[in-house]
């Protein structure tokens, strides 16, 4: 909770333009249609200002006999004349109506152009950030918590579209219209115009002084549903123990406090929300009322109308101010946070792929740790020295209590970290000088802890590989001793998986994943011990499938319970990350040592310390 906390403090710049320039990156492919839309905004002018004009032109003709007052005509002679015998008031209305329909079409083009354009920008974005996420090494995970990605690909990305359509292109839009309004009232009467804007000068510092205090009242509200949030993860997170030590009232107390600190944020930023648009609404007012007073004899009733309408359709941005800078400091906020993952360092690359031609040789399935040495974090070692050598065909085992790195053996061999020193062959080859995705497909790994996809069962067994067809799933399935339950069910090899796949027992997710390796073909098998938490029936199946699995391939496995691991080739021993005893089960016995203590612990206590050795 306090790292979410100290990031959203951390998070307190309005505007960067660095952030922008590396935004333009993902606008540049739309670049024509982001011209679009800034072109649009010129005709979209010229219609809120033809009304006002109109009016001023039915105006003198009412109030000037003749339309012979300053000039004549305030509209071209071909506009102004009223064809087919119409009276000039009606026709001025049809040109009202015209213009105002104009009005309405051009806005929707630009509205659903400017969303089109923001939402093919931030779907590359979002995609980026995916593909990211998908290249970052495994103890990225362990430290960056998952809701928080979510935000990230999602909520964060929305709020950048926002920005986009109702943020800078509209900023654009307001500041042209303003300027473009200032210079037509001028062009119309400059004496006029510049008594009418002696109060912009006042609005502009009452703004500014808007955007320092309003930008601390966003931060602070930031803070506080980051705080908000992370609580609320943190509790659903933890509910089965809130649940048995009955936290309810407590946790309520404190999310109480939370929220109320919220609350009392929000009331600071609608404060300060409602000074300006009561300041904007004074300076209107007091607006018009200098355009009547000094206005009158100075410029006709048409002339003052079209000051009034104009001068309200200059104050309408500054209105709007508080919205759009809150979509920017959202925005500018999120903006910041995606691209501090999407700089998140790549530790694990593919070679070039040159080199590797140059050296590839024949899969065999050998496989060589040579010196190792890994870390999760500085040099707390949980793997030290490590070195063994498992030729083809080998089934190998290793065992150790908790902590002895037995998992970290599994995830340096399918680089899903890198080794801090030393290295690790396969087939002679240094995994660094192999693409991880040809690795993993020489590489199986069959978890205890099996995870299933959303989609059918053979979708899972597949993994959306193209060269493994529903021949080769079944082939896979039957093998292992799955397609007996597989065709029992309401659809069979089509039936949907419920989320984590809670609509099938541990043993069935086991079998289902040992279809999944055998169907991709790997020659080196790495396996969790899977029978450690499965019932006495169904362990037959999974005893029968890892058999299946290991036949004709290297095995290295992780083994829970010793008694599983009897006739492998050879058991390695492992303590505090190091290799202390290696050798076969009955050969490890006679030795007396680290092996010898755990097989009687387990048998002593029938098995019920096999915990004990979880990884």
């Amino acid at each position: 909770m306090a790292d979410v906390i100290h990031e959203e403090e951390a998070l307190g710049r309005v505007y960067d333009s660095r952030l922008i320039v590396r935004l333009w990156k993902y606008i540049a492919p739309y670049r024509w249609q982001v011209a679009l839309t800034l072109l649009m905004v010129v005709p979209l002018f010229l219609v809120e200002l033809a009304p006002a004009w109109i009016i001023k032109t039915g105006l003198e003709r009412v109030f000037v006999a003749e339309d012979s007052a300053r000039g004549g005509s305030s509209l071209p002679d071909w506009v102004a004349n009223a064809p087919f015998g119409l009276s000039p008031l009606v026709w001025l209305a049809a040109l009202y109506l015209l213009i105002s329909l104009t009005n309405a079409g051009l806005h929707f083009c630009h509205m659903l152009l400017m969303a089109t354009t923001g939402q093919s920008a931030m779907r590359d974005l979002r995609r980026a950030i995916f593909d990211k996420i998908q290249q970052l090494h495994l103890g990225f995970f362990d430290h960056y918590p998952v809701g928080r990605l979510v935000t990230r690909t999602t909520n964060d990305v929305e709020n950048v579209a926002e920005m986009f359509q109702a943020g800078v292109i509209a900023l654009v839009a307001d500041l042209f219209k303003m300027v473009g309004f200032a210079v037509a009232l001028f062009l119309v009467n400059a004496k006029l115009a510049l008594a009418t804007f002696l109060v912009v000068p006042f609005l502009a510092v009452a703004a500014v002084v808007f955007r320092l205090k309003v930008r601390e009242a966003f931060r602070a509200i930031r803070v506080r549903i980051a705080r908000i949030n992370a609580y609320i993860q943190e509790t659903i997170s933890g509910m089965k123990v809130v649940q048995l030590f009955t936290r309810e009232a407590r946790n309520l107390r404190d999310f109480d406090a939370m929220n109320a600190d919220h609350r009392d944020a929000n009331f600071q930023s609608i404060r300060y929300d409602a000074l300006l648009f009561a300041a904007v609404e004074a300076a209107s007012g007091i607006t018009v009322a200098i355009i009547i007073w000094y206005g009158t004899g100075l410029a006709e009733p048409g002339v003052l109308y079209v000051f009034i309408d104009w001068m309200r359709r200059f104050f309408m941005p500054l209105r709007d101010l508080s919205a759009k800078y809150s979509v920017m400091q959202s925005s500018m906020a999120s903006s910041e946070r995606i691209f501090q993952l999407l700089d998140a360092e790549v530790q694990i690359r593919d070679p070039e792929p040159e080199p590797l031609r140059a050296e590839s040789r024949e899969a065999r399935g050998a496989v060589e740790f040579d010196g190792v040495w890994f870390a999760y974090q500085g040099e707390d070692w949980v793997v030290r020295d490590l070195s063994f050598v498992v030729r083809p065909g080998e089934k190998v085992a290793f065992v150790g209590a908790t902590g002895a790195g037995k998992t970290t053996v599994i995830n340096l061999l399918s680089r899903l970290y890198e080794v801090t020193r030393g290295r690790i062959l396969v087939d002679g080859l240094d995994i660094r000088t192999i693409p991880q995705a040809e690795l993993r497909r020489r590489v199986a790994t069959v978890l205890q802890d099996v995870f299933l996809f959303s989609g059918s069962v053979a979708e899972n067994i597949a993994l959306g590989r193209r060269d493994v067809d529903a021949a080769s799933v079944e082939r896979a399935a039957t093998a292992v001793a799955a397609h007996g339950f597989i065709s029992r069910l309401p659809h069979g090899y089509a039936t949907e998986v419920r989320e984590r796949g809670s609509n099938f027992s541990a043993g069935q997710r086991q079998l289902l994943s040992f279809a999944r390796a055998l169907a991709h073909g790997a020659d080196i098998l790495v396996l969790d011990e899977a029978t450690s938490s499965i019932d006495s029936e169904t362990e037959a199946l999974i005893q029968h499938g890892i058999h299946v699995l290991m036949e004709g391939k290297t095995a290295i496995a992780i083994a829970h319970r010793l008694s599983t691991i009897r006739d492998v080739d050879r058991i390695y021993v492992l303590h505090r990350g190091r290799l202390v005893e290696s050798g076969g089960h009955d050969e490890l016995l006679a030795l007396e040592g680290a092996y010898h203590r755990l097989y009687r612990l387990q048998s002593e206590l029938g098995g019920q310390a096999a915990g004990i050795l979880e990884v």
